[in-house]
């Protein structure tokens, strides 16, 4: 039965009640401090905030039982917002409020009994309509409450947001320093470093379910930033020196592509390595999931910096390999990669390769016909150097050229 429905004995008392609030709220005060710790620490609930409270809700509840008041649940629901602003538990907070149901119904109680019989009977007929409105008042409670504390969090994840965005964008004028960065963030100005980005794939709200869980028992700290069709993160790794676990649990999560940046070592590194993990997605198959990283190149900043002239300058260079029927072409671009690796050791490329080193030498002079040039002139070398190193950051750079 609703409240506005109860028996005219419930309804005398609770009105009676209504004008004793100012000392029921004092009395309720005294019970919940001495039984729950938490409202006894002012720092977090002041003594006149948590009265002026109860006084409310006492008289909100009141009046609903005494028909002066139709369903109004202002009260709980201004509680649960104020609590969740204060950072108090939600169990303590409906402990609380419990507490103060049951003291109104011993209040109710006894002044039953001094009414007579009558009233008493009318009372105990009507419990479970009592017992509802709590019900109500507590579900309003916790709803506010749950609904302010996800205002707090998308609030403090865009002010997170925005600070990482003070490193990942590179610096600005008026901006936060790296090293306020690192102290909003909680994460440290040296260390070691990675920057990752991971696409978001279809109707998937994350690019990375539950990544967070794992870094945390990896012991890496992390800050990440949100975007419509990517999220990117910074991590921290620590005294970590093997990366291949923290990589192997961003690559068992991921449901897309993702690029990795190079290790840097200061967080105001985080800008230049945020383009290498962007180009290290973008340059990975379009549909495939996984991790695609870059090396760390001398060279890699301006291969990256300008992709047309990157282009132009890998055609001007490998034109003649790169208009070879596609083996002839990846034998030679592999057998040029594996011969600088090694330093210009026939022997060691070949042991890469699985090939006889004179198979090397023999392809070498293949490529140096093609180049127009002799690998031991310097220009020429480092011309080559660096367009295969292009290829590396650009796969795609090292496709057939059509003549």
């Amino acid at each position: 039965m609703p409240p506005s429905s109860l028996a005219p004995p419930v309804a005398k008392l609770a009105a009676d009640l209504l004008g004793q609030t100012d000392q029921l709220a004092d009395q309720l005060l005294a019970r919940i401090s001495e039984q729950i710790e938490i409202y006894r620490m002012e720092s977090i609930v002041g003594r006149g905030e948590l009265r002026t409270s109860l006084i409310a809700n006492t008289n909100q509840i009141l009046a609903r039982l005494s028909g002066e008041l139709g369903p109004d649940l202002s009260a709980p629901r201004h509680i649960g917002r104020t609590r969740a602003v204060q950072d108090m538990p939600l169990p303590e907070v409906l402990r609380a409020y419990r507490l103060g149901f049951a003291f109104l119904w011993e209040r109710l109680l006894a002044a039953a009994r001094d009414s007579g019989q009558k009233s008493v009977d009318a009372l105990l007929d009507t419990a479970t309509a009592i017992w509802e409105l709590a019900d109500d008042f507590s579900l309003a409670l916790t709803e506010s409450y749950r609904e302010a504390m996800s205002e707090r969090m998308i609030a403090a994840d865009r002010r997170r947001s925005g600070i990482i965005s003070a490193i990942l964008d590179g610096p600005a004028t008026g901006s936060l320093s790296a090293w306020e960065v690192a102290k909003l963030l909680d994460l440290p100005y040296d260390g070691t470093f990675l920057v990752v980005v991971a696409e978001v794939t279809g109707s998937h709200s994350s690019a990375l379910p539950r990544l967070e869980d794992r870094l945390r028992q990896l012991d890496v700290g992390s800050a990440w930033r949100s975007q419509p069709q990517h999220e990117i993160g910074v991590l921290s790794l620590g005294q970590r020196r093997d990366q291949a676990e923290v990589l192997a649990s961003v690559a068992q999560v991921a449901l897309g592509r993702v690029g990795v940046s190079p290790l840097f070592h200061r967080l105001d590194g985080a800008a230049r390595a945020l383009r290498l993990a962007q180009v290290a997605l973008e340059t990975s198959a379009p549909g495939t999931k996984g991790i695609r990283r870059l090396d760390d190149d001398p060279h890699i900043d301006l291969l990256v910096r300008d992709r047309d002239t990157t282009r132009r300058f890998v055609v001007r260079v490998l034109h003649g390999v790169l208009a070879m029927p596609d083996h002839e072409r990846t034998t030679l671009l592999a057998t040029a990669t594996a011969w600088i690796d090694s330093r210009g050791s026939a022997a060691e490329a070949g042991r890469l390769l699985y090939c006889h080193e004179n198979t090397v030498r023999h392809r070498i002079r293949r490529v140096e016909e093609r180049l127009g040039g002799s690998l031991d002139d310097p220009r020429v070398l480092s011309d080559l150097t660096i367009a295969l190193q292009a290829i590396r950051a650009f796969p795609e750079l090292g496709n057939r050229l059509d003549t």
